[in-house]
C-alpha cells in the first residue's frame, strides 16, 4: 500500500520499544489529539503489528495503513475517531 500521499498530523517514534510501550503511547498520543487528525506511528516491535490495528479497531479510529520501511521499521497511519 502506497501511503506516501497521506500527510500526518503528528509523528510518534516508537521504534526500540517493546510490548506493550509503543500501543501504550500511541493510545496515550491519540488521547490528546482532535479528532480526523492523523497520527503516524514508526515502530520496531513485530508484536505491534498485531497490537496497533487491533486497538485503532476497537477504539473506533481508522487505520488508513501500515507498511515496512525500508530503514527497518513498520510505519502506521491512524486516523483519530
Amino acid at each position: 500500500m502506497d501511503l506516501s500521499g497521506i500527510t500526518s498530523d503528528k509523528v510518534l517514534d516508537a521504534r526500540g520499544l517493546t510490548c506493550p510501550m509503543p500501543m501504550l503511547k500511541t493510545k496515550k498520543t491519540l488521547k490528546d489529539m482532535a479528532s480526523g487528525t492523523i497520527l503516524e506511528v514508526w515502530g520496531t516491535d513485530p508484536g505491534s503489528k498485531n497490537d496497533i490495528p487491533t486497538f485503532v479497531q476497537k477504539g473506533g479510529h481508522q487505520l488508513l495503513g501500515m507498511e515496512d520501511v525500508a530503514e527497518g521499521y513498520t510505519r502506521y497511519l491512524i486516523k483519530k475517531g
